[in-house]
């Protein structure tokens, strides 16, 4: 079995402490790779809180005598005292993220996020975002650094937004941004100083340009160039609020050779001239 833990104090501590609002005890992740199976039976529970996700493959749960079948993209969450049964089998090839967590402000913080009382799972969706914040407990935990104990809280904390925000997504009726406008994305803003041409981006992705351009709009609010112009804008205002450089300089910085369509496109979007912007704008010594 892989396996890849972090504790609090080095060992497993099953406890109920109230003397700080929210305490992370424990996180790991867990592989099968020899194991034929693994199973977990607590008939009284534990003391804390268990969050557990699928990441990959299924689990097999038992929520009030009878056993679920629970897979990918779901979390089970055990409250304490609540008798605790499930296994893995290697045929399935799960992945499971865990962490015991205890506090005064436990359940509040649970229920602000989406696990209200009586929710033992709860559909999450995948996302690789959710294993690399688990990671980052397991790390911090391992390692603890200086004020880790007040650190491991806030990642928990970025892990149920996320969490929450995928959630409410899917009941707006929007089922995630896709993977093709993530990218997207991430590549403007790296390569918005370069002439990036929108159909040839769509085909180097292999995506129709049409379905390419409704989809960024649709889950961005913009056009890709609108998008793109609205980076070099902003970098733009930024640098004329924070540098001597002149327009013509700021304007090839951002990605426009032409300094007079740059001013003219600056205008447009900020409703002043660059020069201008500068003169109200610029930090002072």
């Amino acid at each position: 079995m892989y396996a890849n833990t972090g504790y609090l104090n080095q060992v497993d501590v099953d406890l109920e402490d109230l003397n700080r609002p929210l305490i992370v005890e424990s996180c790991g992740v867990y592989r099968l790779v020899h194991m034929t199976s693994m199973s977990t039976v607590r008939d009284y529970g534990r003391q804390d809180y268990q969050l557990l996700y699928v990441a990959a493959g299924k689990a097999f749960f038992t929520f009030n005598g009878k056993e679920q079948e629970v897979a990918a993209g779901n979390m089970v969450l055990y409250r304490p005292g609540v008798p605790q049964q499930y296994s893995y089998y290697l045929k399935d090839s799960p992945e499971i993220y865990w962490i015991h967590f205890t506090g005064s402000e436990a359940e509040t913080f649970l229920t602000s996020n989406g696990f209200s009382a009586g929710i033992s799972c709860l559909r999450t969706g995948t996302d690789t975002e959710y294993q690399q914040l688990f990671l980052k407990i397991i790390w911090e935990l391992q390692i603890q650094r200086p004020c880790f104990e007040d650190l491991l809280p806030l990642l928990f904390g970025h892990l149920l937004l996320v969490v929450k925000s995928h959630r409410m997504e899917d009941v707006s009726g929007n089922p995630g941004i896709k993977k093709e406008v993530v990218h997207a994305v991430q590549y403007f803003n790296e390569n918005f100083s370069t002439q990036i041409n929108i159909e040839d981006y769509a085909k180097s992705q292999n995506m129709s340009v049409c379905w390419f351009i409704r989809s960024f709009r649709q889950y961005t609010g913009m056009a890709p160039m609108q998008y793109i112009t609205s980076i070099r804008i902003s970098k733009a205002k930024d640098l004329l609020e924070n540098t001597d450089y002149n327009i013509s300089e700021i304007a090839s910085v951002v990605g426009y050779e032409n300094p007079l369509y740059f001013s003219r496109i600056f205008r447009k979007t900020a409703g002043c001239s660059p020069s201008v912007y500068r003169k109200e704008n610029m930090m002072r010594p």
